[in-house]
């Protein structure tokens, strides 16, 4: 290919992160610590479960189980999950004018969730939320597998462990401090972009878009 010929680029691929990202899992993953609780009759203070979303459900239950017990009971968490924690839980203000905002500049959008898979795609049929792919149960670093598998130039998190995925897989991190991460945070995390909530997005990908067809970078 000369230099003088454009070359042809990638379509556009967005991922999202789910938790506090695109919804607001609180309500929810309380519902469903407060049940697996009475069940067990193992005390977890799931209003404080709550504050620390994002890691991986072992890593809550740690503080509530001991080790042995804890594959045992993060099976049963997702058993009940569904019963509990899908119908009180929202989508986050924006979510689904951002994936429709990826739509409409021609690119699709994925989730990419440490959330149980089956799960995650419960909240999102419930809420009417509709990306291209779901990819669960990868949490920090391990997102990057799948964002460079579907080749996403964008990861959307509300966590450092988001940041840490973006910028493993070569993906610009734009994060939304809408979850347990402050703006502070994700920026000393290495976030490339942050935006106040979803509801900034459209715009800052539409601009995104226009600067990356008009720079020489995207010329062979």
């Amino acid at each position: 290919m000369s230099p003088e010929t454009p070359a042809v680029p990638a379509q556009l691929t967005v991922g999202f992160d789910l938790d506090m990202t695109l919804i607001d899992s609180r309500p929810g993953i309380k519902a469903a610590y407060q049940a697996l609780s009475a069940e067990t009759g193992t005390f977890i203070d799931a209003d404080e479960a709550v504050t620390r979303l994002g890691p991986p459900l072992d890593e809550e239950l740690a503080y509530w189980f001991p080790e042995a017990e804890i594959p045992a009971m993060a099976d049963r968490y997702r058993e009940i999950y569904p019963t509990h924690a899908i119908e009180p839980t929202p989508a986050m203000p924006g979510a689904r004018e951002a994936i429709e905002a990826v739509r409409a500049l021609g690119g699709r959008a994925i989730v990419v969730t440490a959330k149980h898979e089956p799960n995650a795609r419960l909240h999102l049929a419930h809420l009417g939320i509709e990306p291209d792919a779901v990819i669960g149960w990868l949490w920090a670093e391990a997102k990057a597998a799948a964002l460079r598998e579907y080749g996403a130039q964008v990861y959307v998190g509300d966590h450092v462990g988001d940041v840490r995925g973006a910028r493993t897989a070569g993906a610009l991190s734009v994060a939304v401090p809408t979850g347990p991460c402050p703006e502070p945070e994700l920026r000393a995390a290495g976030a490339d972009v942050v935006l106040a909530d979803l509801t900034a997005l459209p715009q800052w990908l539409a601009g995104y878009v226009r600067a990356q067809a008009a720079s020489p970078a995207v010329r062979a």
